[in-house]
């Protein structure tokens, strides 16, 4: 079966962890054992977050005042060659030695004129308290939200279009090769009013373009890895309820917040749309069972036997 499986932020750091290079390294030993354990018999193609990873990167950029602050497409860049090396890396200490693995940058084409650069939601680097947040807003010029009891930096997030580098990761795929792309979801470029091709200020939401690459390489399952196992209605009250078998009709009326569980539940959405193949949105720990059909809250166009 071919699965693509998009690890979220809490694979490679946990909340108010130190962006540290070792923290980092053992969150993704842990995510490679669990992809490890599965991909015997399977295509596999991984796609991971990287939103404090380029939110750090920004804040060491603004550091450096001699020359102006690297662009956001620029940064995205480097993260996606940083994790993909620590994932490539820890997955082949664990797989067999013939088993081939390639980290692909992938640029991904966004319109100009999306409605989401005006409105910014896209969560990115550390958590602040209010005082710091109101103060690098002030400096930095920062759209701020709000993350739970903390504040993050915001930025526009437009959806994805086109993968330019799909030929090549499906090349690779169709060859055995185990694929990590699309890191962060993907360098968001646009042409510009002369035809030519440039990177942009924003952040695509992974999991909307982990569904793109999903339906473009003809995955029979993607895998929405976060740190819960599953869509819950009613969270965090006493009648909250985990959703197992559901359609994208009985998901569109839940209310999300749109810089979480939302974009999670469109990408599933989108993918079984396009597809009729099956999405899962679950927990990494229970990968196994997710490809085995029994966790997770798992999204058809229909279901035969509910």
């Amino acid at each position: 079966m071919r699965i693509v499986i998009a690890l979220g932020g809490n694979a490679l750091l946990q909340r108010g962890q130190p962006m540290t290079a070792d923290n980092q390294r053992a969150n993704i030993r842990v995510a490679a054992e669990r992809i490890a354990a599965i991909a015997p018999g399977h295509e596999i193609v991984v796609a991971h977050g990287n939103g404090p990873q380029v939110g750090l990167l920004a804040l060491q950029s603004a550091a450096y005042p001699d020359v102006a602050p690297y662009p956001l497409d620029v940064l995205g860049a480097q993260t996606e060659a940083m994790i993909g090396y620590v994932i490539e890396q820890e997955l082949g200490n664990l797989l067999p030695a013939d088993q081939q693995l390639a980290t692909l940058l992938t640029m991904i084409e966004v319109d100009r004129n999306d409605p989401a650069f005006d409105h910014p939601t896209k969560p990115i680097g550390p958590v602040y308290d209010r005082e710091t947040a109101e103060r690098l807003r002030a400096v930095s010029g920062w759209t701020i939200a709000a993350d739970g009891d903390k504040f993050r930096r915001v930025v526009a997030s437009p959806k994805p279009l086109r993968i330019f580098e799909i030929r090549p990761i499906r090349s690779l795929v169709d060859h055995g090769v185990i694929v990590i792309c699309a890191g962060g979801g993907g360098i968001p470029t646009m042409y510009d009013q002369h035809g030519d091709l440039r990177g942009v200020e924003a952040v695509i939401d992974k999991d909307l373009a982990s569904a793109l690459l999903a339906e473009q390489l003809d995955a029979e399952l993607l895998v929405i890895a976060t740190d819960v196992d599953g869509v819950y209605t009613g969270w965090g009250t006493p009648d909250q309820t985990r959703l197992g078998r559901v359609t994208p009709d009985e998901l569109a009326g839940l209310d999300l917040p749109a810089g979480s569980m939302g974009p999670k539940v469109q990408a599933a959405c989108d993918f079984t749309r396009s597809t009729g193949n099956e999405a899962v949105i679950g927990s990494l720990t229970d990968i196994t069972e997710i490809v085995d059909g029994t966790a997770g809250t798992r999204v058809r166009a229909h279901w035969r036997n509910r």
